[in-house]
């Protein structure tokens, strides 16, 4: 039986924009560590620098974390002190690190998080949706035709969505979501959290769709999207599942039987749910 690994992989949250959110415990753990494993090395600068932190770090980024990580692992088990951070947040949120914290777990090394901010939590604190059950999604497709077809899978989604989306693509990915979910439902728009031009817009995706498109400011940033899940018992729920369950039937039955069939699941009215698939 091999013997406990003695060094320790530190999971070290950063701060989304404001700098002063880095928590005392972590200050500490990343100045007393023995490398910082950074998702890039030049934006951790800045940070460490804000607070005189001296200890070397390491680019451990998409790109290069399989190759890196045997190395990290090798030395977590000789007793090194890592600690691993991603540009802002928390680490692994839609951020490098997957396989290390899993190689490292599985070659016996204690892996420790010191949490802190994460802009999925933050916004859905401050987004007055139902945050007792969620889904987060991360980062959409790019491409429309494939981030509509992404979305589809969750038109009958009861729990609060949240996506994060970039600069040039939130304008199209809000006119998507809208189109999927229908205009009428609620959404908030957190842009640049904790920064100077924090924004968080509420309201319905047909109203953050239209404010987004005619105020530039409002396409600058980083963006998390929150989208209130469905009414279960709301007509177009019903029909978003008829045609879930229409789409599948189709494949065997004629579109007629398929109708009807999907029709009685799904609770959806039949002459709605066969006028809407024609």
């Amino acid at each position: 039986m091999n013997a406990p690994a003695k060094g320790k992989l530190w999971i070290v949250a950063t701060p989304i924009g404001n700098l002063t959110d880095l928590s005392p415990r972590a200050q500490q753990v990343l100045r007393d560590a023995d490398l910082i494993a950074a998702e890039d090395t030049r934006h951790s600068a800045t940070l460490l620098a804000q607070f005189g932190i001296a200890t070397r770090t390491l680019a451990l980024h998409e790109h290069n974390e399989r190759e890196k990580t045997d190395e990290l692992v090798r030395r977590l088990r000789e007793g090194a002190q890592i600690a691993l951070v991603c540009d802002a947040g928390t680490p692994l949120v839609s951020d490098p690190g997957f396989r290390l914290v899993r190689a490292a777990r599985a070659a016996g090394v204690v892996v420790s998080p010191v949490p802190g901010p994460c802009a999925a939590i933050a916004a859905l604190s401050a987004a007055g949706l139902a945050s007792d059950r969620f889904v987060f999604e991360g980062f959409l497709p790019a491409k429309s035709a494939a981030r509509r077809a992404h979305l589809q899978t969750f038109s009958n989604e009861t729990r609060t969505l949240i996506f994060y989306e970039s600069s040039h693509r939130i304008e199209e990915c809000l006119h998507d979501c809208a189109r999927v979910f229908g205009a009428d439902r609620r959404a908030v728009l957190a842009r640049e959290l904790t920064k100077i031009y924090e924004t968080i817009l509420d309201g319905t995706l047909a109203d953050l769709s239209a404010r987004v498109s005619a105020d530039a400011d409002q396409r600058r940033g980083e963006f998390v999207l929150l989208v209130a899940g469905a009414d279960a018992e709301s007509d177009a729920a019903k029909l978003a599942e008829g045609r879930r369950v229409f789409e599948i039937l189709r494949r065997e039955l004629p579109p007629s039987r398929a109708a009807k069939i999907a029709a009685e699941i799904s609770g959806a009215p039949r002459k709605a749910l066969y006028a809407a698939l024609e």
